[in-house]
């Protein structure tokens, strides 16, 4: 048995007399129209540029699309992005070659720095308007990034949201792996690869804070002059791809006491061998598995298969020490957020200092984004790249029409109608041509015959 419920019906619409004296009830109004009303009034959503990937792959898969405005949660806190950190971790999510990455479409881009605009329930360090630099799991590249107040960061003053994008990722790494990892001492020596880019020059600048420390950067040969005229803090600069192995133990018979490795694969062989008793080998990329535009199986398989198994034996009995540095885990994985903290409050201060000076190569509009992703995978960059969601992109060459084989197009054919007017009017021109050639006169419009006549009489008349 199921309890019934009362209904009231509703009243009767009412009716309403017409002309003829009958009566009319007015139609009721559809519900379909009022909906379609109330959308109407609601303003469309706000949007905003970020640079989107598409899917896993090319650099085609880049692109700037328009997205919803992100709201704002608890615990979080809306930045207005000014400036953004491109780092080669970024090439390898592009491709697809990091773990776990997330469906596309998403938003790329693990660093920006910007203004607070609003600040959601339970965070209480930060206020509309401070000058921030953050580091969130994906989303960086966009106008306007909602991020957890534990991964955002306070500017110190006089920091500007391009110092702070050149300064964040690259120095905490570089002071995690050199003051928390290799426990970096006077009279130390270190190796680190990529010696030209961002982290490269962060470590060989830090490294510098410690008395007597002498510091072998391996990079491309076509970088060293620039280095060198830059301030470089790299005492002796080694060419990538050469046996560099020999040229270190020439100065450093006994080798080196800290090995700083970002790309894997064979390298790992070559650092471990260079390393001193005591020493310490410490791995944070493997950016030698991005060797085309696309993900390649085959040279993260090579990157595995090169390195040497080393087991804990031989480590016990060679006094060595094998380690690794992953930022995103530590952060995202690990829960680490605060121990990365103090790594950002202690750089911010050799910020103050003067002892920390970024170096930014360029800086590049968002549309612009596909050819700094190149510039990084063909490592022509010395520093930071920069994303500024504020520039203009370059403007593209202009291309002449082409026809389907690529060539420029010919002028159409003439029709056989017109061809045959042409050839009309050209024979028509040949016999005054021709005249004119034997110093004859044109004949006249017909009037010859009349005018000879009227001649021949004036004669005529004076000879009588």
């Amino acid at each position: 048995m199921t309890e019934g419920t009362e209904t009231t019906s509703a009243p009767a619409p009412e009716k309403t007399p017409t002309e003829n004296g009958t009566t009319e009830t007015p139609p009721e109004e559809a519900p379909e129209k009022a909906t379609e009303e109330k959308e109407k009034e609601s303003p469309p959503p706000k949007e905003m540029r970020a640079v989107v990937l598409t899917g896993f792959g090319g650099l085609k898969t880049v692109k700037i699309l328009k997205k919803p405005e992100p709201t704002v949660s608890e615990g979080e806190v809306l930045i207005r992005v000014k400036a953004c950190g491109l780092n080669f971790q970024d090439l390898i999510v592009r491709q697809g070659a990091i773990d776990s990455p997330p469906k596309t479409p998403f938003i790329l881009g693990f660093e920006c720095a910007g203004e607070i605009e609003q600040v959601g329930e339970g965070v209480t360090n930060f206020k509309i308007g401070d000058q921030v630099v953050a580091l969130p799991e994906y989303r960086a590249w966009a106008e306007l990034v909602s991020v957890p107040a534990q991964y955002v960061y306070a500017l110190p003053e006089g920091m500007t949201a391009l110092d702070a994008v050149a300064v964040t990722t690259n120095y905490v790494v570089a002071y995690l792996l050199l003051f928390e990892m290799a426990n970096l001492t006077p009279g130390k020596s270190l190796l680190v690869h990529s010696a030209g880019g961002g982290v490269g020059q962060a470590v060989a600048q830090l490294a510098k804070t410690v008395e007597n420390v002498t510091v072998f950067g391996v990079c491309s040969k076509s970088k060293h002059e620039a280095l060198k005229a830059n301030n470089n803090n790299i005492d002796h600069l080694l060419e990538r791809g050469s046996d560099y192995t020999n040229e270190v133990r020439k100065i450093s018979p006994d080798g080196v006491d800290i090995v700083l490795d970002c790309l894997c694969g064979e390298e790992c062989n070559r650092g471990y061998q260079l390393m001193k008793p005591m020493g310490r080998y410490i791995l944070y990329g493997s950016s030698n598995i991005v060797t085309g535009e696309t993900k390649s199986f085959f040279s993260a398989a090579r990157a595995w298969w090169q390195v040497d198994k080393v087991s804990p034996i031989k480590l016990f009995d060679e006094n060595k020490s094998l380690a690794g540095l992953n930022l995103r885990h530590l952060l995202f994985q690990h829960g680490r957020a605060d121990y990365v903290r103090r790594a950002v409050d202690n750089v911010f201060a050799l910020w103050r200092q003067g002892k920390v000076k970024p170096l930014v190569d360029s800086t590049w509009a968002l549309e612009d984004v596909g050819e700094a992703m190149q510039k990084m995978h063909d490592r022509k960059n010395i520093g930071k790249l920069v994303l500024d969601p504020s520039l203009e992109p370059k403007p593209k060459p202009a291309t002449p029409a082409k026809g389907k084989a690529g060539k420029e197009k010919k002028p159409a054919k003439e029709s056989s109608e017109e061809k045959k007017d042409k050839d009309m009017k050209e024979e028509e021109k040949k016999p005054a041509e021709n005249g004119e050639k034997n110093g004859e006169e044109p004949l006249s419009n017909g009037n010859s015959d009349e005018e000879s006549k009227e001649k021949e009489k004036e004669k005529e008349k004076e000879s009588s």
